[in-house]
């Protein structure tokens, strides 16, 4: 294999796993830290109000930053695949249809979601007060789309192949280079949230930029003219692994922004505690994501080599080290959450002491729960690498459904407890969905012993 890639096929399973996972959980700190860096600075110099904005946006954008992120780990299914049963010329083929199909799908969403702006805000029953704001965020957000699609396809195909480094790296250039650009234009060119917005889509382009100049140096790419040409079936292959990620990163989504509309009938202090807690979430997820990309490319080589006992190894071997960070994360937070939190609310008003009081008491609930999520990050992402997007689909269902149960029903007689415990409930019940389906797989597997 060439310098940028990496066989997971041969090797300690968790040795694999974990040191692959490293240079991923750095670039999700990274992550973390300029999304915490752009709602401090935005709080700090606009105040509370714009902090609430910002939550009010938070679902929306979420959603479709999620269904480019969902469009890109779709794609890369099939490319690790190919590449673990060493399908080194379909390979070729299937990155240039990714590539065309990823073109025609984000010159689509990016219509769309601009569209949908207004009436999203309106359904979110987001405040008159804070309106404008969201508005202007999300609109020059949207328009940078095609940002996002470059960073998340580029780094969802060197994964694919074994490389978590460069992702990593082009994570740390997004992140300084966002952060410089937040201080320039919120502090010095006082542009306010959408200066905000423009600096993470300018960073998220320079990130993209770097992981298309690294593919291009990788020893299994070399795409040709005739590459691009269509062949019978590979277009809906490629976009029937992506469907139902999209449908499941849908609904989860919708689940939040319904949770958001029922936040936004509270106060700007539960508005903002949420919103400062949102901005934290990274923190509890982190490692989860990391191990999850980890487990799609692991079980998506190791099942194209078809090392089936590689993967029953491997699937343990996530499990325990999931379970561990989480529980190692869950107590840090519970300790030092309430100053975290503290950090955005530079205010001394009753306002801003009540909003960090709020997030942080429900920060410290999902803090106590974390090892369900970790659980369902990983156990979704193993599903994924065996190609199977349908039952983590039919899970993100299940969430919606909790999270709706809980924000529509149970919000009247139990109040803000109905919405602190949406969020745990929802993975709950997503869980139970994939350890039986993965439990099915696991069960008709052909493992020689």
């Amino acid at each position: 294999m060439g310098q940028n890639t990496r066989s997971m096929t041969t090797g300690s399973p968790i040795k694999n796993i974990f040191f692959f996972s490293l240079p991923l959980m750095a670039a999700n700190v990274l992550q973390q830290a300029y999304i915490m860096t752009d709602a401090l600075i935005v709080s700090r110099t606009l105040g509370v109000d714009a902090l609430a904005a910002l939550g009010s946006a938070d679902w929306f954008s979420f959603m479709m930053i999620s269904i480019i992120q969902a469009i890109a780990q779709g794609f890369a299914i099939l490319m690790a695949q190919d590449f673990g049963g060493e399908r080194i010329g379909h390979l070729q083929k299937t990155i240039a249809t990714s590539i065309k199909l990823a073109i025609i799908l984000t010159v689509v969403l990016t219509g769309l979601s601009i569209l949908s702006i207004s009436p999203m805000l309106h359904f979110q029953n987001t405040p008159i007060e804070i309106y404008s704001i969201a508005s202007d965020y999300l609109y020059y957000l949207f328009f940078g789309l095609f940002a996002f699609m470059l960073f998340n396809f580029g780094s969802s195909v060197l994964r694919a192949l074994g490389n978590s480094k460069s992702p990593m790296y082009a994570m740390v250039i997004s992140t300084f280079l966002n952060i410089g650009l937040d201080l320039l234009f919120v502090v010095v060119f006082k542009w306010g949230v959408k200066g905000a917005a423009l600096a993470t889509v300018i960073a998220q382009l320079f990130a993209g930029i770097y992981c298309v100049v690294v593919m291009h140096y990788v020893d299994v790419i070399h795409i040709k003219k005739e590459d691009f040409k269509k062949e019978e079936g590979l277009d809906s292959k490629l976009l029937k692994l992506c469907y139902p990620l999209i449908f499941q990163n849908i609904t989860i989504a919708i689940g939040g922004i319904v949770v958001q509309s029922k936040v936004n009938q509270f106060d700007i202090a539960h508005i903002a505690g949420v919103t400062a807690l949102n901005k934290l979430f990274g923190l509890l997820e982190l490692a989860a994501i990391a191990y999850g990309y980890a487990m799609v490319t692991y079980i998506g080589q190791n099942y194209g080599a078809n090392q089936m006992r590689r993967i029953l190894d491997g699937i343990k071997a996530s499990f325990i080290i999931g379970i561990l960070t989480s529980i190692l994360t869950g107590i840090l937070l519970v300790i030092f959450g309430y100053q975290i939190i503290g950090i955005f609310m530079i205010e001394t008003s009753s306002v801003a002491k009540e909003a960090q009081w709020i997030g942080y008491d429900y920060l410290r609930l999902l803090a106590i729960t974390l090892p369900l999520l970790y659980l369902l990050l990983i156990t979704r992402s193993i599903l994924h690498g065996f190609g199977d997007t349908v039952m983590p689909m039919i899970s993100g269902i299940a969430e919606l459904f909790a999270r709706l149960l809980f924000a529509l029903v149970l919000c009247t007689p139990l109040g803000w407890e109905a919405i602190k415990w949406s969020e745990p409930s929802a993975w709950i019940a997503a869980d139970i969905i994939l350890f039986v389906s993965l439990y099915r797989i696991i069960k008709n597997m052909k493992v020689s012993m």
